[in-house]
């Protein structure tokens, strides 16, 4: 029998080495059936439409197949849209009124990797509270399938990639074109690998494509948003005015500037909230990001009168103190742009058109523009364990208090447990590079040593 005590939900959906626990057929099939019976329930006059979409990875078509009979199964209709960013499918979802949406993917991972992101009608990802209770109806196999005369059907959605074209262009200023800018675009070998291109094309860019050539298998290897080094290369070379990366599922964007420095999602968020305060469409008064984001990001905004709130780590978390609070910005360190006068999660092609709205605007070289502010020094390292999480153990408890004493005033330290792995992730950053370097290093020898 399917054991469902672990934990299936992470901070992204459920993901998980493909055709292992959870990521198997037969998990993702009791998972849509699960997940129509919750959906059922908490809206029984909703519509019974799903929109499935995926990236590149190979394991897509198994998982895909298995999702779809599992929601056919329960009675709801499926809309298949084949490789498409998630912000996309969550598009999608809500301007065709359908019940949820479905996005099979890893994000940045690897390619043996995959997962299921589910969103609601309205185009936001689930709170923690029905992911729970989905969780408990797979504990139980809570769920009734429908008769046979009412089975779901299941149909392709052809034009998909075409109206997520024609949206991302809609963000872009009116009127406003990239004719005359060179932009090297590496679309990871993932689902923007086409819309991606077309998108910069069209508005006047000359483009310059890189992994744009999915196999199945090489999405996100040595390239997107977490390997920036072929980009920045290419962008010298090519003597280009700025370089994009997307990750596997282009929720997220990394950008380099026209001497090849990168430019990480804080320095977006900063950039993008200037052009918004500048033209008096920033609401809530700043920025939404998470612990993760620099204090000089921080340092920044109160600079130009913009507060910074902070949220754990995660795009879902940021979107809800968005929805909370009532602001239009907002994102991650890593690359995750909200803005939600757009999109209900992240999009890094909408993120990159805010970016050069602002170079059009400015007629500035991107290595004068993009850097907005000095960041503080900052060093995080990943620590493996193998049972028992060490951030339990009083040790460490202890070694973290200290740490926090020694950088009182002058930095911060922040340690998490990661979501998908059993990884301890340590991050300090303050004023006093040889500080924070020293308190890394203690941290993650008293991790090493309590969980030996």
């Amino acid at each position: 029998m399917l054991q469902m005590a672990k934990k299936l939900f992470g901070t992204d959906g459920i993901r998980g080495k493909a055709n292992e626990f959870p990521m198997t057929p037969e998990t993702a099939m009791r998972v849509a059936m699960a997940t129509a019976a919750e959906f059922a329930e908490r809206l029984p006059d909703g519509p019974s439409v799903v929109v499935v979409g995926k990236d590149t990875r190979v394991s897509g078509y198994m998982l895909e197949a298995a999702l779809q009979a599992g929601f056919l199964s329960m009675g709801f209709d499926v809309v298949l849209t084949g490789p498409l960013p998630t912000p996309a499918v969550a598009n999608l979802t809500r301007s065709q009124r359908a019940g949820m949406g479905i996005v099979i993917s890893a994000s940045h991972n690897p390619f043996e990797d995959n997962g299921i992101k589910i969103f609601g009608g309205d185009g936001f990802k689930l709170p923690d509270e029905w992911e729970h209770s989905i969780e408990q109806r797979l504990d139980c196999r809570n769920w009734a399938p429908a008769p046979v005369e009412h089975l779901g059907k299941a149909t392709r959605m052809e034009d998909a990639a075409g109206r997520y074209i024609e949206f991302v262009k809609h963000s872009f200023p009116r009127g406003m074109r990239l004719d005359g800018l060179k932009i090297v675009l590496d679309a990871a070998n993932g689902a923007a690998h086409r819309v991606a291109p077309n998108i910069l094309h069209e508005l006047g860019a000359d483009v310059v494509k890189m992994a744009c050539e999915p196999d199945g298998m090489n999405i996100n290897q040595e390239c997107g948003a977490t390997h920036l080094a072929p980009l920045q290369q290419a962008v010298v070379a090519q003597r280009a005015d700025l370089g994009i990366a997307l990750d596997g599922d282009a929720d997220r964007v990394q950008l380099v500037d026209s001497v090849g420095n990168a430019i990480d999602g804080d320095q977006v968020m900063a950039l993008i909230a200037g052009r918004l305060k500048a033209t008096d469409q920033l609401t809530g008064g700043g920025v939404v990001a998470t612990v993760m984001s620099n204090m000089g990001l921080e340092r920044y905004l109160a600079g130009q009168g913009l507060s910074l709130l902070r949220t754990p780590v995660g795009d879902r978390y940021v979107v809800e103190e968005m929805r909370r609070s009532h602001y239009n910005l907002g994102g991650e360190q890593s690359g995750h742009i909200v803005l939600s006068d757009y999109s209900t999660t992240g999009d890094g092609l909408i993120a990159a058109l805010q970016v050069l709205a602002v170079v059009v605007e400015s007629g500035r070289p991107t290595h004068e523009l993009l850097s907005v502010f000095s960041p503080f020094p900052q060093l995080l390292r990943n620590v493996r364990y193998q049972s028992t999480n060490p951030m339990q153990n009083e040790r460490f408890e202890r070694a973290l208090s200290d740490a926090e004493v020694r950088l009182q005033g002058t930095g911060r330290v922040l340690v998490r447990p990661s979501g998908t792995e059993p990884l301890i992730r340590v991050m300090a950053e303050g004023e006093d590079e040889a500080m924070i370097t020293g308190v890394v290093d203690d941290l993650c020898s008293v991790i090493e040593q309590v969980s030996a």
